[in-house]
């Protein structure tokens, strides 16, 4: 989304460990917590950033049926699930989780809601597992938690859970979901999930707050969705009976934009005002399939314009993503939208993570939110130009951490919404080179050192307010970019790329991206790994001395987190002079380091830092000749 710490271990003391962890310097000088430690025992986990040899993960299967009523807001589903236990434990009770018990009297928050969202929460209908009724004795409920015993299930065996429920959707406080206007909706969490059980955890107790965001398992996925006649349904995944629901011109333009680079129509203002989109039916049915995905959301809407376009990303296969942007024409800004979520997908495929665009498509839907779902993103208006490019950039980002990389944002946010915020950074300036994007730079400098500056290690789940933010996002992102900075683009890549095949469709915890980075690139990272996630402490550089007789610059480290150094020199004819020096520099554990400086003219004054070196004291950075 745009927007208490146990002591850490120094070292392995078991023998076991030890050598298992022998011949690699890959997790060894680590710091790593006592209940992360049973992965590496246990084979699940590896030293090299591998999957160990006994990884595993659990698998489920949905089939969703939705009938959605617009004037009471109300969600009636069924879902069965069929749920695969590959775990080597025989699971006595499955956990749920029921998300929009968010808004359910008494629940658990640390977001408020108007008074009138407050509600009975996700009603059970009826439950079952394996064609039996599952007794309301053996299931509870517990704010978005649902812990259900039905029989044992077996290490490899499957059980088939069949759900009936029902609630309805919030009206006023659109917390990643929820109504945008009497005609708009988007619907997120829409449906009871089985938690993930892994080999760090067991099942994923955490509440959901409104703060902390999702760790859901890889799933395959049918859903159908069932709207008055006149309403259109965008979701995750692909539509599969687009003749059985609109009219043949629309499937017809939806068929073109697949196959063409410029933006499309599917749905404009002439449309809107003639009605007759979908097939007039008192009701239609919306089907969608997705596979291998962590979730699904969907969009509903009566009165929103569609555009569409797509673009190769996988230049080998040819492989094409459709780009749509669904929005309400009074929002002038969201005419950009399709070209800049087009430009999106383009220079991720090519140029940053230099990756193709892994999904069919990607849909920017006009909501009263900034929040990511897998093929989805829900984006508010904004009519700052620059700001709307990087809100959807930010969010479409997110497509590759944590949905194809399948991190858990709950306790490691930093594992997504720093590679969205470097993505920012980055992808911005690629659709208007005018950008300069310092989003979380300000907070980053003004609460560094402070009480609440913890390290990025700290879980998220204990932390919240500016302390959450900044280790969550610029903190982390100025990590990637200095280490990018340092290995240069070629090992950069070959180190994240090693990262991304590795462990896409699976459940990376923190070690698995450090050991793979250093594997994957060829070179020992640890000593940045651990004093910049890992310690407290602050940026601090200073102009210690200049020295005009032999055309030197010493710069001092006062922090003890290192950072590029990045010097502007003025001379007298106002000529300029750029040097830079990447975080290399203070790997050995220099304070000081001299730079020489071409010199031969009178310097006039030398300046420190750049946008992407924080600095919580920058009295020092400036150094100007006696008399200026």
């Amino acid at each position: 989304m745009f927007k208490s710490v146990s002591p850490w271990i120094a070292r392995f003391f078991c023998t076991g460990i030890a050598l298992l962890f022998l011949g690699t310097m890959q997790a060894q000088d680590l710091p790593i917590a006592r209940n992360l430690q049973k992965a590496y025992t246990n084979g699940t986990r590896s030293a090299d950033g591998q999957p160990g040899t006994k990884y595993w993960q659990n698998k489920a299967n949905y089939d969703l049926y939705i009938t959605f009523s617009p004037s009471a807001r109300l969600i009636s589903g069924s879902v069965s699930i069929q749920y695969i236990n590959n775990s080597p434990d025989t699971l006595r009770e499955v956990v749920f989780k029921l998300y929009p018990n968010l808004y359910k009297k008494g629940a658990q928050r640390l977001m408020e809601i108007s008074p009138d969202d407050a509600s009975e929460g996700l009603r059970i209908e009826t439950l079952s597992a394996d064609g039996e009724q599952v007794k309301t004795t053996d299931y509870r409920i517990n704010s978005t938690n649902m812990t259900v015993r039905p029989k044992a299930i077996p290490p490899g065996k499957t059980t088939q859970f069949k759900i009936s429920y029902n609630y309805t959707l919030n009206k006023d406080s659109h917390i990643r979901t929820g109504q945008v206007d009497p005609g708009a909706w988007f619907i997120a969490y829409c449906f009871p999930r089985i938690a993930v059980y892994d080999d760090i955890d067991g099942w994923n107790r955490n509440q959901y707050l409104g703060t902390q965001e999702f760790y859901n398992d890889f799933c395959d996925f049918k859903v159908a969705v069932k709207v008055p006649k006149n309403y259109l349904v965008w979701g995750t995944g692909d539509l599969t009976n687009c003749s059985e629901v609109l009219q043949a011109k629309y499937c017809e333009r939806l068929a073109e934009a697949e196959k063409k680079d410029g933006v499309v129509f599917i749905v404009d203002s002439t449309d809107i005002k003639t009605g007759n989109i979908t097939a007039q039916n008192p009701a239609n049915t919306f089907r969608f399939e997705a596979k291998n995905v962590t979730d699904i959301a969907l969009a509903i809407s009566n009165h929103y314009l569609w555009q569409s376009t797509s673009l190769v990303v996988d230049p080998e296969s040819k492989r094409r993503t459709r780009v749509d942007a669904v929005f309400n024409q009074q929002h002038l800004d969201y005419f950009w939208v399709i070209d800049d979520a087009r430009k999106t997908v383009e220079s991720m495929s090519y140029r940053f993570p230099k990756w193709p665009f892994p999904y069919n498509h990607i849909t920017v839907f006009d909501g009263l939110d900034q929040m990511e779902y897998p093929m989805m993103v829900n984006d508010n208006p904004i009519e700052d130009r620059a700001e709307s490019i990087e809100l959807t950039d930010h969010e479409i980002f997110h497509t590759m951490f944590p949905f194809y990389m399948g991190t858990n944002e709950t306790k490691y946010g930093w594992m997504d919404e720093g590679w969205a915020t470097i993505g920012e950074w980055l992808v911005s300036p690629m659709i208007d080179s005018s950008i300069v994007d310092d989003y979380g730079m300000y907070p980053y400098e003004r609460f560094a050192g402070t009480e609440i500056d913890l390290p990025i290690m700290t879980l998220t789940t204990q932390m919240n307010g500016p302390g959450m933010m900044i280790n969550s996002y610029p903190k982390p992102a100025l990590g990637y970019l200095f280490v990018k900075d340092m290995l240069g683009d070629a090992l950069f890549f070959k180190g994240l790329h090693h990262y991304i095949k590795t462990w896409n469709g699976k459940h990376p915890i923190p070690y698995d991206f450090f050991n793979c980075m250093n594997q994957g690139s060829g070179v020992n990272l640890n000593w940045f790994w651990k004093v910049w996630f890992f310690e407290n402490g602050v940026p601090d550089l200073a102009i210690a001395q200049v020295n005009e007789r032999k055309s030197s610059i010493t710069v001092e480290s006062k922090g003890n987190k290192p950072t590029p150094i990045d010097l502007t020199i003025t001379y007298s004819d106002q000529q300029t002079e750029q040097i830079h020096r990447s975080i290399e520099v203070w790997k050995e554990g220099a304070k000081t380091i001299e730079i020489k400086y071409k010199g031969g003219k009178k310097v006039q004054k030398v300046q420190l830092g750049s946008t992407y070196t924080p600095d919580v004291d920058k009295s020092n950075n400036i150094y100007m000749p006696a008399g200026k």
